[in-house]
């Protein structure tokens, strides 16, 4: 018997099996955590299979994703909008802008209706948050349409001195959102599988917000790093919001007094952030306006 040629077909299946089995795998994971199937004796038979199963899918990933990058980059180039979106970043700016706006809006338009109908303030609450985010992006993208990215510096300064002024409100729609979770048990709750899909992007966007906050600085545009800003912040409340939504999955056991210390600790260093971020902003977006208007009544 070929060992080697038996443990490659397992390591290396064809697609239709890794599929086969991913289907399998995310229909029984489901149905375990929804129905509470968890000390089933078949329970430990689907998970030693979601295991095998997730193991698979990485070493496929290891070995051929970079060569499907590689393909999926090349017919990403030879597409006129998409090697412009890679290459210009005041277009990819402009692009993020009008899309994260868009998507503000209609989480503005859906918690507004959501909170008329159930008649619960939860609901109101999100929708200011989701409001002022969209305010901050209609103001850049007002700015943007009329102006190009790094054509007008004091303009793009004064602009984003008004974002990190409206920032600040942001914590006012949090520490009601906080006060919800603590006192009247609002808070974000996923079932089964869709808490870890959630997890996982949650984490994704804020790292990537991280990353494109520092990678954006050396293009010196206040316009695009108030927009990267503004999507640091979002993350930070996402997590906030995962947080929550893990509490109540798998905190119950802790205790509401851990509940509480946890959220209010996470929702208290978040604000701080917030708080933090936006001075920055404001301070040092002003302090250059000041070093322009001087430099003109020298000149002048």
């Amino acid at each position: 018997m070929d060992y080697k040629r038996l443990l490659k077909r397992l390591i290396f299946p064809p697609l239709w099996v890794i599929l086969v089995l991913a289907v399998i795998c995310a229909v029984s994971l489901i149905a375990i955590f929804v129905k509470g199937w968890d000390t089933h004796p078949l329970a430990s038979v689907f998970y030693a299979l979601s295991f095998y199963t997730l193991t698979v899918v990485c070493v496929a990933g290891w070995f051929k994703l970079p060569r499907y990058y590689k393909s999926a980059k090349e017919k990403a180039h030879s597409n006129g909008f998409m090697h412009r979106y890679i290459t210009d970043a005041a277009f990819k700016t402009r692009f993020s802008l009008y899309r994260s706006l868009t998507v503000n809006l209609v989480y503005v338009a859906v918690n507004l209706l959501s909170g008329i109908l159930y008649g619960s303030a939860w609901f109101f609450v999100l929708a200011v948050y989701y409001f002022i985010l969209a305010l901050m992006r209609f103001l850049l993208v007002r700015y943007v349409r009329k102006n190009k990215i790094g054509s007008r510096r004091y303009g793009e300064l004064k602009r984003s001195r008004l974002c990190g002024w409206i920032l600040i409100t942001v914590n006012l729609a949090l520490t009601a959102a906080v006060m919800m979770i603590l006192y009247v048990d609002k808070g974000y709750d996923y079932h089964g599988i869709l808490i870890y899909v959630m997890a996982a992007y949650t984490f994704y966007i804020t790292v990537t917000a991280i990353i494109n906050l520092v990678k954006y600085k050396k293009y010196r545009s206040p316009v695009m790093s108030t927009a990267r800003l503004i999507n640091l912040v979002a993350a930070l409340v996402s997590m906030l919001n995962l947080e929550t939504a893990m509490l109540a999955q798998f905190g119950k056991e802790s205790g509401e007094g851990f509940r509480r210390i946890m959220v209010a600790s996470t929702g208290g260093g978040i604000a701080a952030i917030i708080i933090s971020l936006s001075v920055y902003v404001i301070v040092r977006n002003t302090m250059e306006i000041r070093k322009i208007k001087a430099m003109e009544k020298i000149n002048g």
